[in-house]
């Protein structure tokens, strides 16, 4: 087999239709039949086989992450000298023609395979030496010139190529989300704006509690999504330390001194993201601390964006016999029995796809928890986890912002409905006549089915002047004592 780990006899042997054809390619452990239109290879072929898992496909930004960096490093070896420059262009048209878009069905790892993401990397190694050989004027398995180990994996380890490979991806991601939730508080705060004059009853614990607007909820939703757009930039901000150049376990071996920076300047060029090299390169292969803590972020977003469709549900329930305070836009059907029925199918949507998020976040917690002394080898299911998360919420706070919020539309009569009925407006009451007489007050007029109003009128409690200042029902909605204000 001479010194090669990868070595092909060119053979094609046919089986009883096209499909079945195949070229014997030869690794370490011995030889195996790998598709012969494949522009993988060997050890791709022993992964597939290996791992036929989930079905699913290695994600688009992880896949484009990993052949950016190949890119990246075959133009660092082209300026060092350290690959002949015929061999460097092709790796790079090579990689241009797939982040392009070309040949993507040549990625076939599951996103559960062996530890650390080899499997992964020799997919990407091998999909770009065939294709840079074709382009040279060679054929597919011959690996010749261009080796996916020796040439387009120079001075790299799946150690250093998969952790970069995450932060990339992540922050190829990051601005696709942030501008959704950028839309979807925007989005909040307009309605925030056009329900400020709509009083209604608050709520604590399901129960009736004292005025508030709805603008000021749906502005305060605004709020949250907005705290937690900035909550993930600055968590996504550590990601931008690289620890390419680590190679096997941090200290750089077979690495040149000048290729950590080198592969840096040339990962901005080409990913257009600010990045800058990582001050300690064990450190960041020994830690998935960064991608775990932006995972944590996007888990806090989660958890309030779940909180807030489920309040959207919640004030939408009806249309008689729940709150509905507020309209959702129909967007379906929402029963195949009930006829006219309409669900907030939307919100609804949101509530699954926060659920998800949530567990992928455990998921990521545990697998960044389990790395071992020089390397954690769980980081395929790190990276899964971590961008389908991202893609996920991006896409599901768009779609609330545009076919749900946008279109939110308010029952002004039947927020005042439910406001005057509201025993909770006793509250105002307290600072005149003390807590436990407000509270009796609030019993009275629950047991007669009144309202407080009512039953201060027709106690005689206040009158007057004085009766409409303490319920001033706008009034209670800001800071300030009833009765009181000036």
């Amino acid at each position: 087999m001479g010194d090669s780990w990868f070595e092909t006899d060119g053979a094609v042997t046919e089986g009883t239709e096209a499909m079945s054809a195949t070229r014997i390619e030869r690794d370490p452990l011995g030889e195996l039949a790998v598709p012969a239109e494949a522009l993988y290879g060997i050890q791709t072929e022993r992964a597939r086989r290996n791992f036929p898992i989930s079905q699913l496909a290695p994600l688009a930004p992880f896949v484009d992450a990993v052949i950016r960096i190949k890119k990246a490093a075959a133009l660092t070896h082209k300026e060092t000298k350290r690959l002949d420059p015929k061999l460097a262009d092709a790796i790079v048209r090579a990689a241009d023609e797939l982040l392009a878009g070309q040949h993507r069905d040549q990625f076939v790892v599951d996103p559960y395979q062996a530890g650390a993401g080899t499997s992964h990397n020799m997919n990407c190694n091998e999909v770009l030496a065939n294709r840079a050989n074709e382009l040279l004027g060679g054929k597919r398995g011959a690996y010749q010139p261009v080796h996916p180990n020796d040439h387009v994996n120079m001075a790299q380890s799946t150690n250093d190529v998969i952790p970069t490979a995450i932060r990339l991806a992540a922050l190829a991601e990051l601005p696709a989300l942030l501008d959704a939730l950028d839309r979807l508080a925007a989005a909040f705060l307009a309605k925030g704006r056009a329900f400020d004059g709509i009083l209604k009853s608050g709520r604590t614990h399901l129960q009736d509690a004292t005025p508030i607007r709805l603008g000021q909820e749906f502005t305060a939703y605004g709020h949250t999504v907005a705290r937690n757009r900035d909550r993930v930039a600055h968590a996504a901000d550590a990601l931008r330390d690289l620890g390419i150049g680590g190679t096997a376990v941090g200290t750089g071996l077979n690495a040149e001194p000048e290729y950590p920076a080198l592969m840096v300047k040339h990962l901005r060029a080409i990913t257009g993201l600010d990045l800058r090299v990582g001050k300690d390169r064990v450190q960041l292969m020994q830690s998935m601390g960064d991608a775990a803590a932006c995972s944590g972020a996007l888990r806090t977003y989660a958890m309030d964006l779940g909180k807030i469709a489920s309040d959207l549900r919640l004030l939408a329930s009806g249309p008689r016999t729940g709150l509905a305070e507020i309209a959702l836009p129909p967007v379906q059907p929402g029963s195949s029995i009930m006829p006219g029925k309409v669900n907030p199918s939307i919100p609804e949507m949101v509530n699954l796809v926060c659920f998800q998020v949530l567990g992928n976040d455990v998921t990521v917690a545990t697998a960044a928890e389990a790395g071992q002394l020089e390397l954690n080898v769980m980081m395929p299911v790190i990276a899964h986890n971590l961008l389908f998360s991202m893609r996920i919420l991006t896409n599901a706070s768009g779609v609330l912002a545009e076919r749900c919020v946008a279109g939110i539309e308010a029952d002004r009569a039947q927020c005042e409905h439910w406001l005057e009925r509201s025993p909770a407006l006793v509250t105002a009451l307290a600072p005149k006549i003390g807590y436990a007489e407000a509270a009796k007050l609030a019993k009275e007029a629950v047991a007669k089915n009144v309202t407080v109003r009512q039953l201060v009128m027709e106690k005689g409690v206040l009158r007057g002047k004085d009766l409409d200042e303490v319920l001033d029902l706008l009034a209670m909605t800001e800071l300030g004592v009833p009765g009181q204000r000036k």
